[in-house]
């Protein structure tokens, strides 16, 4: 199944952050926060049209930012454009 967005939103899967700290101590699913950042899975054609935001982009957003979405078993977020703070390079 494939997801178009519409309007200026795109559609982000989560990157996970690392279980384990830089000393070695692993972090307990319980006491992990949700990850901040995605990379773009799909994008509106409004969005791709000015080409500020690409497929396989790596972004950061808002900690409250998008509706969750299930598609085929995975986790997805949709997003807004604006609700996007920047792509990482």
């Amino acid at each position: 199944m494939t997801f178009q967005p519409l309007g200026e939103r795109v559609l982000l899967e989560r990157i996970e952050e690392p279980t384990k700290t830089a000393t070695g101590i692993i972090i307990p699913d319980n006491a992990k926060e949700k990850p901040l950042s995605g990379k773009v899975i799909s994008v509106s054609k409004e969005i791709e049209d000015e080409g500020l935001i690409s497929i396989g982009d790596k972004v950061i957003f808002a900690k409250y930012a998008g509706t969750e979405l299930s598609l085929d078993g995975k986790e997805y977020l949709v997003m807004n454009q604006d609700e996007i703070l920047g792509i990482l390079k």
